[in-house]
Parts: C-alpha cells; sequence; structure tokens
C-alpha cells in the first residue's frame, strides 16, 4: 500500500541549531533529528542523549502510589501472607517475577521463596481457564488457602465486582495497574495507576509516567516499599532486566521514564546475569551476551515469553525468568522456543482465513473478523497483522465456551488515527465487558451481536476519521544526502536507541538518486545501487557517492524497471558487518519515482 510522506515535524529549525549541535558534540544532522522531536534546548537533548536513572521522577509520582505501598508495608510487616496476581502476557509476566524477585532478596528466601510458598505467593490466570485480569473463583479459592493480602499487576482496575468479592472474604487488595480506568473504580484498599490524576483519567502525559507498562508501574510501587520494609534495601537496579523486556513488549511510548528504565534495562539484558534471560537469548538465535535493542526484545525474546500464556501455561516463563541457575533455565527457555514455533504456524492459518474475510469487507472502514475454531491465544496477533495489510482498526474475534456460556472473545488493534478504546465506548451496549487503550482493546460479546458489531464498528470509524479510507504515513525526520552519512552519523543515530513508538528510527528521504544497479536476492528481496546526483561542490572529496540500499519483500512491486531511473527514497543508514568488515548501507522503507 502506497504511504503518504510527512515530515515529523513542520516547524523551521533555528539558525541557533549549528551551536546547539557544538556544545554537544554531535553532528548537526542529529541536532536536528532531536529538535524536529520536540527536544528543543541543549538540556533537553543531552538528557535524552544520556538517560541515566538520576532523571527518574520519585516513585510518589504515580498516583495513589502511597497509599498503596502505605498497605503493603504495614500487612506484609505484620506477616499477612500476600499474593502477587499477575496476567499471562510478557508485561504481567515480568511484572509478577519483578515483584516475587524483589520480595525473594528483600524479606529473605526463607519469607518469600521463589516457587510460590511461604509468605509470598503469586498466581498467573490461565488464559483458557481463567480469561484476563482477577476472576472470583480464583480469588474464592486464594481465600480458602488463608491469602490476607492480594496485589495486582498490570491487571484489575476494571475489576469491580471481582474486587467486591475479595473484600468480602476479608482480603486487603491492592490494584496496581496502567490500563484505562473505567467510570467506576474497584473499592480496593489502594490503587496506583500512572492513568489516574485526582481521581480522574489523566488528560495529558503531565508526569512523563502515563505511559509506563504495568511492569514499570510495579517497579516504582517495589522501589517505594523498599525504603518502608525494616532491614536492609536492597538495589533495585538488578530487576531493570524485566522492566525492559515487559515495557518493550507492551509497545507503549519509549520516551520519557519509559526511555530511562529501558535503556538501562537494555545493558542488564547484554550482560545476562539472570540466568533465565541468559538462556532464552540463546533460544532466540542470539549469543548469550549480544547487544540487544528494542526490535530484537520484540520479535525474538517477547514472543517466546507471550507463547506460554497464549499457548500453554503463563507459569513456565514465569518459572524460567526466576530460575537460579542455567541448568533450571534452559530446558524451560527451550519448551518456550516449540510453543512459539507451534504459535507461528497456528497464525499463519488464521492471518490467511482474516485476510480472506478482511477483502469480503473491503467496504468497511473498520473491520470484524470472526472464526469458530481460532485460537484465542493468537488472535491480537493476527489482528496486527491485518492491520498492518489494510490499514484499517480490526477486531479480531473466536468463540469460546459450549452451550448456553458459548459467546464471542476479542482481540482488537488500532491505527494511529483511530482511539479504539473511545470508539468501543460507544459500543458498549453490545459487550459483556471490554478494556483497553487507544491502540489495542479486549472485548467478549453474546453471539448474537456480531453482526450490529460490525455495523457499529464501521460506523465508529466513520464518524472519528471520514468516510475516506485511510492511508498509512511515513513521518520523515529530514531530507539527508548521500555526502552526510558517515561512520560517526551512524553511531550517533545509534545514541537515539531505544526505538519504538513514540521513539521511531530516524528516516530520512533522499534527495533525487540515479538507480544504477537492480538485483532480487533471497526470496523476494531487493539490491540496489544508488548514485547520487548533484555537483562536484556538493558532494566535496568524495566524489560520484555510490550507496547499496536493500528493500526487504519487495521486489514483486520494486521491479528491474527502475535501474536507470532517478528517484527518491525513504531510507534508514545502516551498518552492515556481515562480512566483518563494516560498510555503509542504506535500508529502504519506500520509494517515489
Amino acid at each position: 500500500m502506497p504511504c503518504n510522506w510527512k515530515l515529523l515535524s513542520d516547524a523551521p529549525v533555528p539558525d541557533s541549531i549549528g551551536t546547539l549541535a557544538e556544545e554537544l558534540g554531535i553532528t548537526r544532522v542529529i541536532a536536528e533529528v532531536l529538535w524536529r522531536r520536540g527536544y528543543t534546548s541543549a538540556q533537553d537533548m543531552d538528557r535524552f542523549l544520556s538517560p541515566g536513572l538520576r532523571h527518574l521522577l520519585p516513585p510518589e509520582t504515580i498516583p495513589g502510589l502511597t497509599q498503596a505501598v502505605a498497605v503493603l508495608a504495614r500487612e506484609i510487616t505484620q506477616g499477612a501472607t500476600f499474593c502477587v496476581w499477575g496476567d499471562y502476557d510478557v508485561d504481567g509476566i515480568t511484572s509478577t517475577a519483578l515483584v516475587k524477585d524483589f520480595l525473594h532478596k528483600r524479606l529473605g528466601p526463607e519469607v518469600a521463596p521463589l516457587d510460590g510458598s511461604g509468605q509470598v505467593r503469586h498466581f498467573l490466570p490461565n488464559r483458557k481457564e481463567h480469561g484476563y485480569g482477577l476472576s472470583i473463583p480464583s480469588i474464592e479459592r486464594l481465600a480458602a488457602e488463608g491469602v490476607q493480602l492480594l496485589l495486582t499487576v498490570d491487571c484489575g482496575i476494571s475489576s469491580v465486582a471481582e474486587v467486591a468479592r475479595a473484600n468480602e472474604l476479608g482480603l486487603t487488595v491492592v490494584v496496581s495497574d496502567h490500563h484505562l480506568p473505567p467510570d467506576e473504580l474497584p473499592a480496593a484498599a489502594a490503587i496506583c495507576n500512572p492513568q489516574l490524576c485526582q481521581g480522574k483519567i489523566c488528560q495529558g502525559n503531565c508526569t512523563g509516567l502515563c505511559d509506563l507498562a504495568g511492569v514499570g508501574v510495579a517497579f516504582f510501587l517495589m522501589a517505594a516499599l523498599n525504603r518502608l520494609l525494616p532491614g536492609e534495601p536492597v538495589d533495585m537496579r538488578q530487576f531493570l532486566d524485566l522492566v525492559a523486556l515487559g515495557t518493550v513488549a507492551d509497545v507503549v511510548h519509549l520516551t520519557a521514564q519509559n526511555r530511562i528504565l529501558v535503556k538501562n534495562g537494555l545493558l542488564l539484558i547484554k550482560e545476562a546475569r539472570r540466568p533465565g534471560i541468559a538462556s532464552l537469548k540463546v533460544y532466540s538465535g542470539y549469543d548469550r551476551l549480544a547487544e540487544l535493542g528494542a526490535g530484537q526484545i520484540g520479535f525474538g525474546l517477547a514472543p517466546r515469553i507471550n507463547a506460554a500464556g497464549r499457548m500453554a501455561d503463563p507459569q513456565i516463563a514465569l518459572t524460567m525468568l526466576l530460575a537460579p541457575d542455567m541448568d533450571t533455565a534452559n530446558p524451560l527457555a527451550s519448551k518456550l522456543d516449540g510453543l512459539n514455533a507451534k504459535r507461528r504456524s497456528s497464525e499463519q492459518e488464521i492471518l490467511e482465513q482474516a485476510l480472506a474475510q478482511a477483502e469480503e469487507q473491503k467496504d468497511r472502514l473498520g473491520l470484524v473478523l470472526a472464526g469458530e475454531d481460532w485460537h484465542a491465544g493468537v488472535i491480537g496477533i493476527v489482528a496486527s497483522r491485518v492491520v498492518e495489510r489494510c490499514y484499517k482498526p480490526v477486531l479480531m474475534l473466536c468463540r469460546e465456551g459450549e452451550g448456553e456460556d458459548a459467546h464471542w472473545k476479542g482481540s482488537g488493534r488500532s491505527v494511529a488515527e483511530f482511539d479504539l478504546h473511545e470508539g468501543l465506548s460507544g459500543l458498549e451496549h453490545l459487550f459483556l465487558g471490554f478494556g483497553g487503550h487507544k491502540q489495542a482493546a479486549g472485548l467478549s460479546m453474546a453471539l448474537q451481536n456480531l453482526d450490529a458489531l460490525r455495523e457499529g464498528f464501521h460506523l465508529a470509524v466513520e464518524a472519528a476519521l471520514g468516510p475516506v479510507p485511510l492511508r498509512p504515513s511515513l513521518k520523515l525526520d529530514r531530507e539527508l544526502g548521500f555526502g552526510d552519512i558517515s561512520f560517526t552519523l551512524l553511531k550517533e543515530l545509534e545514541m537515539l536507541q531505544p526505538f519504538g513508538m513514540g521513539n521511531p528510527e530516524p528516516l530520512f528521504v533522499s534527495p533525487p538518486v540515479l538507480v544504477k544497479t537492480y538485483r532480487v536476492f533471497g526470496k523476494d528481496h531487493v539490491k540496489l545501487g544508488l548514485a547520487e546526483q548533484g555537483t562536484p561542490e556538493s558532494r566535496g572529496d568524495r566524489p560520484g557517492l555510490l550507496l547499496p540500499a536493500k528493500v526487504w519483500r519487495k521486489a514483486a512491486e520494486l521491479t528491474s524497471a527502475v535501474q536507470g531511473k532517478l528517484m527518491r527514497f525513504a531510507f534508514t543508514p545502516r551498518i552492515d558487518r556481515f562480512d566483518g568488515i563494516p560498510k555503509i548501507e542504506l535500508q529502504v522503507k519506500d520509494w517515489d519515482g
């Protein structure tokens, strides 16, 4: 699908940008990139380039955290039997692992053994057996087993009935979550959620904390608890590998506080001192000590952890992350690798069926795709793939339950321009329940409401975006001539990592360049030789600049007819180290001409 090319910012770069670049010791190109991304002072740029832990905000900045940590400290100190309730995705599993590992080290292995016995226990819902979030039968079982204090991580903000039942059973409940709150909040002893400001949904990222993942909230909560519990505090930096893993996997904005947490957490993932992380890296195809970016976390490590909750039991992944040694971690990582392969196979089969349905609904602006036997664990991933192909908001539904209990379970993904949570709020009368945020949501619904949802979702998207189907946009940082591309620039670009939502990898547009060579390699990839056209003066002392470029999976669209043409390319420059000799090459995302 052709893209619209747009600059990230149309604001003119000031004449002082060269002075800023000199002050910071960076190239003008990087200074301009940062300026267009909203970092307009030397201090802002320096903080972005060097996101030290000293720039983290006090934990108490998170709404409700002070009350939450006071309740936890009081109950734990008094010896209450404690249970942390997580979720079956990467964010929920890493949140649970962080709390368990922290209390294990802070209270001691006798009080908080990692196997779930003792004073500190845990509960990870099974997707098929328990569904998402809190469940009343499981709460009743925990109460019968003597649990007195319940902490939710990455869930709970919508669990009004479940928390009410826990209260009836005498449990003290602390909700720690990052999802958008509903109008009615659960009657917990304390609610810690960065999305809340004075009891209402935050209308702006006023603190830099609103984009925290569930594991980020859990980290700040444990950091505050670390100061209140009796005894010697532990070093909280050791848990940042879990924070980085869960934050990247949850696809939240990698800016502000998240950037600090992830940037520092990736350093721990490189060191791989945690056996579970080390083993996971190896079974994901990386060297144990490899330096991984957010992309490798998101496409390598995270899917294997997610596969546990999607295809089997999230406890497998939790046990691996908390493994004391490689001998314990390796069989678990191997099992996750196998589950991930099974997930990929199921995903491909469902994707083909979903795309066929999408073609049948091509006149609709929002797609509602349903399959009786689709796997609940992969429909969210497939929804993302359909969004990529069709550039429309998508709801994927699968059938769950038998007889009178049968219903649709759904997972939604959206395009940048459409607020999925807001759009579904207007259709709430159709649902048994729903929740989520702007770009992703989950729902359950009676079987007979399928046609009403299809019509209502189409109208909701039309009301928000208009009747004309959207085209995806490529956000460009600036034009970049080949003469400005150097190893110095590429090393500086690496300083902008980690890349992800809110901090995309810089994308540049070339001046008109000549396609001198064309070759197909692999199954459907293209390698080009691009020559910049310009005056000798503009090329400086590098005459006849010719750079290699690769275009992935586009051979059918970018044919040999382009050879000899003058074209413009949207690209990211990279260092190619494939044969051991570093070379500059361009990764092409789109073209014009």
